[in-house]
């Protein structure tokens, strides 16, 4: 009976498994990236247009030698006698720089100390960035609008990157090559794309897409686990898509509720403002949504690993317990991120005397919790799609015989 027993459970174990496995992932993964592949060759930007506006001002680095300040003029209503009477926060005198860039690197200019809230405070060695403008008597008058950061980020870059390699190892690596393809994807196809006037929408599901596809596959490997957490994020996806498309409908939501998108909607007049609001819910739910399917679906694998008695309603009940408690962290993370890029203006509103109810049902937010929620709503249907599919592939075939004979 043993021997009955050793030699059923030897046929239910890892021999059914591959052939299918493969199957599912050729069956899946070629269709997508057809689609995908074809999708993006249609939309793909060809001429961008450029706005019939003058450009900035061309702009060239420097490096500052002195600073002198020097008492500022009274402002209006203060006796020009009384010590700090000029505009409160501005701070007047010149500063000389030598520039680095441009026809005339290696010379210096002087230039004012620039005033105002934001303003750069510039100190003796100080690297800066000068904005050139050009002057009716025929020289060129120069700006101080901002510090040089280059080196400073390329050195926080490269610690980032030596963290990651040196905590995930070989994963680390592929994890940044996924990043570059992310960045690659939106600066060469989404962003011209959308510039171009194609659907925002359409534009932002093909490429989170590429990227899903791209990413999830070079990050985590040709693998069941890897094919079930894109089938999830796919129907995530769409699902994402269509209830923001919905709710934006029924907020009658403009997708021009700031300044910025309302200047791009003045520059470029054959976007789509509401498509790219629909845009930015799609492609930021992208960043959450790959996480908790690729979390689901190595969830169920190891549950069928540690107990191979599990079928499919046992594997399908512990991962959703365990995706319960990873949508509740996310949420709570969602909102404090949103929380932590508004902060400024949540300052703002509640200094101001504006109800509360007027608030909350203005566009500015408005949008914003119809980004948290649709972004929610799509996260948590991930964990049942992803789950029930991993879970299905789970159980080897021919399990059910297997314990029959048992």
């Amino acid at each position: 009976m043993s021997g009955a027993h050793a030699h059923g459970h030897g046929r239910a174990t890892p021999g059914a498994r591959p052939p299918d496995r493969r199957r599912l992932t050729l069956l899946l993964l070629v269709p997508a990236v057809l689609a995908t592949a074809l999708g993006m060759l249609l939309l793909w930007p060809h001429d961008v247009a450029q706005p019939d506006r003058a450009g900035p001002p061309p702009r060239v680095l420097g490096q500052v030698s002195a600073v002198s300040p020097r008492p500022c003029p009274a402002a209006p209503g203060r006796d020009p006698d009384t010590p700090g009477a000029g505009a409160p926060g501005v701070t007047c005198g010149s500063v000389t720089v030598r520039l680095t860039s441009g026809a005339r690197a290696g010379t210096q200019v002087d230039t004012e100390i620039p005033g105002g809230p934001g303003a750069v405070r510039p100190r003796t060695g100080d690297r800066v960035v000068l904005s050139v403008l050009a002057d009716p008597s025929g020289t060129d008058r120069y700006s101080i609008v901002d510090f040089q950061r280059s080196r400073q980020l390329w050195l926080l870059g490269a610690a980032f990157a030596l963290a990651v390699i040196a905590f995930a190892r070989w994963r680390g690596i592929t994890a940044l090559a996924g990043l570059a393809v992310t960045f690659a994807v939106l600066l060469l196809f989404v962003i011209p794309a959308i510039l171009d006037g194609r659907s925002p929408v359409l534009v932002a599901v093909l490429g989170s897409a590429a990227i899903m596809l791209t990413v999830l596959y070079l990050t985590h490997g040709f693998s069941t686990t890897t094919s079930v957490a894109v089938a999830g994020t796919l129907a995530s996806l769409t699902i994402t898509a269509l209830l923001s498309a919905l709710a934006t409908t029924a907020a009658h939501l403009s997708g021009v509720a700031d300044e910025a998108a309302s200047y791009l909607s003045i520059l470029y007049r054959d976007v789509d403002m509401r498509g790219l609001l629909l845009a930015g819910i799609v492609i930021g739910s992208l960043g959450v949504l790959d996480d908790v399917t690729v979390t689901q679906a190595a969830t169920v694998r190891e549950l069928a690993a540690a107990n191979p008695a599990y079928r499919f309603r046992e594997l399908y009940r512990a991962g959703t317990r365990v995706g319960r408690a990873h949508i509740a962290s996310v949420i709570n993370t969602i909102v404090l991120a949103y929380a932590g890029a508004s902060l400024p203006l949540m300052l703002l509103f509640a200094a101001g005397t504006t109800p509360v109810g007027e608030l909350l049902t203005g566009e500015l937010v408005a949008q914003e919790l119809v980004r948290s929620a649709v972004g929610t709503i799509g996260l948590i249907t991930a964990v049942p799609v992803t789950t029930a599919l991993a879970s299905l592939l789970a159980l080897p075939r021919g399990a059910g015989r297997a314990v029959e004979g048992a």
